[in-house]
């Protein structure tokens, strides 16, 4: 018999771990709520000519294909034929799993041109990689995108900032950093550079700096045909640091009459004197001139969320993206959004503590005293449940009380509800949360007494 196993990159979550990522989802749900967005949901696979193509080289590689049906492959694997050939890759396939959320947004919008704008939604789902598994890198893992289509605003860039703040700022993050860059600034540096040609390669090759340091990145630029002097001038600006609205001023010189570049100084100008207006505190959003992200769609201002310790890479990106949509429908719309990675998030959270102190589901374990009084347990469970208590019944029947408390106990279950003869005939029940603490109430005010004690003992953790 085969060792039961899953596929290298996924993992099964057990309910003590699924309780800590419903936490974290609930809270970035309903921070996206708070600020107006709807959900979605789209397909676990897409076409493949709409995810070809939208996801740069490096993206398309790490899609996981599905193989058209009806081939001469599956003759192959069923041994009616001995080899099969094909000219085409679209012979083979035609779907594949998302990637991202993006895309299948971009797909939605461009089929849905009625949708009100500006189109606010957020949508928390899987999406699938064929990446290499390491620390804080899987193949299948949950993405929370929020996105605004439909206004070339800055004030949506701001927002969909503010959001990630928000929620790293509520989820209890104290040390992190969104690195902030625009593309055409990035346009506007290169140019100024006199490396304007090749804009794509130094894009690549900057982007790899955290992996292979400043040196890395000077030799790969020479290997992609880039002179040393313009090397040497974008290493030198990217490197600049200051306070944004100060740095901003220093790179008007620098930029000189570039139209994108221009654009893209007076964009972040206006976003960071909206986040100042709103109370955000800007130490935590520095201008990073290095920043660059990798997709190929991103047209302005672009964010990563990071924190140094524990050194797991990014916890949130995104920026904004004015063509992909014209892609599926032949008109431009522009729209900005963020990704907030789940799995890296909760990684973070489980290593600096955050998640330590969840209470428990279940509030109430319900006892039965012996089978003459199943019937009253029963019904006080329900009469629990229907109050809005959390309560469980113990399954196996009257056994002994220590047990049952054992069960509680194993289980993390803070109150046991114990129904004797004496508690059944006085419609009373006895709330015990310890050896000791223990109080008897009418049953009518059961629920009320269950939610101050379990209040009393999680008022810090809930």
């Amino acid at each position: 018999m085969k060792k039961a196993s899953i596929p290298s990159g996924t993992r099964d979550f057990l309910p003590e771990q699924m309780r800590q990522r419903l936490f974290v989802i609930n809270k970035i749900k309903s921070i996206f709520e708070r600020f107006g967005y709807e959900p979605m949901e789209t397909p676990s696979m897409e076409k493949w000519d709409v995810l070809q193509g939208k996801l740069g080289d490096e993206g398309e590689q790490l899609l996981f294909k599905i193989l058209r049906r009806g081939t001469a492959v599956e003759d192959l694997r069923l041994g009616r034929t001995d080899s099969v050939s094909f000219t085409s890759f679209d012979d083979v396939v035609d779907l594949a799993l998302r990637y991202d959320l993006t895309v299948p947004f971009s797909r939605v919008l461009a089929m849905n041109g009625q949708l009100a704008k500006p189109f606010k939604r957020y949508q928390i789902q899987p999406v699938w990689r064929a990446d290499r598994p390491q620390k804080g890198r899987y193949r299948e893992f949950y993405q929370c995108d929020v996105d605004i289509a439909g206004t070339d605003s800055i004030l949506a860039d701001t927002e969909i900032l503010t959001i990630v703040y928000t929620a790293l700022k509520e989820l209890g993050f104290s040390a992190f950093r969104i690195r902030l860059n625009h593309r055409k600034l990035l346009n506007g540096l290169v140019a100024a550079a006199g490396g304007a040609e090749h804009f794509k390669d130094i894009c690549i090759a900057i982007d790899k700096l955290d992996k292979i340091g400043e040196d890395g990145v000077k030799k790969e630029l020479q290997q992609r045909g880039v002179s040393e002097e313009t090397s040497q001038k974008l290493l030198q600006w990217m490197s600049m640091k200051d306070e944004p609205l100060a740095l901003i001023d220093r790179l008007v010189p620098i930029i000189g009459d570039h139209e994108d570049g221009q654009a893209g100084l007076k964009d972040l100008k206006t976003l960071y004197n909206a986040l100042i207006a709103q109370d955000l505190d800007t130490n935590f959003i520095p201008l990073d001139l290095y920043l660059v992200r990798g997709l190929d769609y991103y047209t302005g201002p672009i964010f990563e969320a990071v924190v140094d310790e524990p050194a797991i890479g990014s916890l949130s990106g995104g920026g904004r993206y004015d063509k992909l949509i014209g892609k599926f429908s032949g008109t431009e719309t522009p729209a900005v959004g963020a990704t907030i990675g789940l799995e890296r998030i909760i990684d973070v959270m489980q290593e600096l503590g955050l998640l330590d102190a969840l209470p428990p589901k279940t509030q109430v374990l319900v006892t039965i005293f012996s089978e003459e009084s199943l019937p009253n347990s029963l019904r006080f469970a329900q009469q629990l449940r229907a109050a809005g208590v959390c309560a469980e019944l113990h399954l196996k029947g009257a056994a002994k009380i220590a047990k049952q408390i054992k069960y509680a106990n194993d289980r993390a279950i803070p109150i046991i509800a114990i129904l004797g003869p004496e508690e059944v005939e006085n419609q009373t029940v006895q709330l015990r949360t310890g050896p000791k603490d223990q109080v008897t109430v009418p049953q009518a005010e059961a629920p009320a007494k269950i939610q101050e004690l379990w209040q009393s003992l999680f008022s810090n953790k809930a």
